[in-house]
């Protein structure tokens, strides 16, 4: 079973700017960026394609440095990566060659624990996310549902203080993807690690946020911040209520906008945004 987090995971962003160059031209990515992730909380993270998404993962991670500004986790400034700090990618990380069990366990031995250690501690982070009888198996041999859930277990069994998720249920289907959201829910109510959760979904972001965080198209600013006050633990039944809905019609507008400024500057792949923006709006 992972440990309830202590008060820990407190990530702050001050005044950061980040540039990148393409082809011999620097664009500024971040722009003078100040947000701050509560220890304990959910946050949720959206904007369309070009608003700096990747940039800001990857600075909180420590893979990269902001060229201006600072990051700090507990007041210690981030300046390479660390073990309180786990990502979970879009696209699956397993190890195709090694069994699950295995591929749970690479942290701690990494680490160096002792043999009865990381069979304790593997064991019991398995049975947490619902694979003890699957340890067995490869990567392939699984499902994508189950696939997602080894990858959470690989982080969480190095008890990080921030979980990093970007768009970890992309490419599910849509009955997996909503299992998956509730199934994360429940782990986080369980252990109150401070997450970062990157999506383009509107619906996904209320569903499973304290605070969402939008960020302008280029260069990647803050627009809005919208608070979440909608009760833990939730249910898919929210969606249904009157609390949900304001959230969701205050919101999808400001979405709407920044997704049209990147399709209008060719980022194509802003028009997936803009069709789920549509989708769900028609569907409300």
């Amino acid at each position: 079973m992972v440990e309830k987090a202590a008060d820990k995971g407190h990530v702050v962003l001050n005044n950061v700017s980040k540039c990148f160059f393409e082809d011999e031209k620097k664009i500024l990515c971040l722009d003078q960026l100040s947000i701050e992730i509560p220890p304990g909380q959910l946050t949720v993270l959206m904007g369309p394609s070009g608003c700096g998404k990747t940039s800001m993962i990857n600075l909180i991670a420590g893979y990269e440095t902001p060229d201006t500004g600072s990051i700090t986790i507990d007041g210690e400034k981030i300046t390479e990566p660390g073990h309180d700090r786990l990502v979970v990618f879009q696209e699956t990380a397993l190890f195709p060659w090694m069994t699950v069990f295995n591929n749970v366990a690479f942290g701690p031995k990494a680490k160096g624990l002792a043999e009865k250690d990381i069979k304790e501690k593997t064991e019991s982070i398995l049975e947490t996310v619902g694979l003890q009888d699957f340890q067995d198996k490869y990567p392939t041999q699984l499902s994508g549902g189950m696939q997602r859930r080894a990858e959470l277990a690989r982080a969480l069994v190095n008890e990080p203080s921030v979980m990093i998720l970007d768009e970890p249920f992309r490419g599910l289907d849509a009955m997996t993807r909503e299992l998956m959201q509730e199934f994360y829910l429940k782990l986080f109510d369980e252990t109150k690690i401070t997450t970062l959760f990157v999506t383009h979904e509107l619906e996904e972001a209320i569903f499973m946020a304290d605070t969402v965080i939008i960020l302008t198209y280029k260069p990647g600013r803050v627009r809005k911040v919208v608070k979440v006050p909608l009760e833990r633990p939730r249910h898919f039944s929210v969606s249904a209520s009157k609390e949900y809905m304001d959230i969701f019609n205050d919101t999808i507008e400001i979405l709407f906008e920044e997704a049209k400024k990147a399709f209008d500057h060719d980022d194509a792949s802003s028009l997936d945004i803009i069709q789920s923006l549509k989708r769900n709006s028609d569907d409300s």
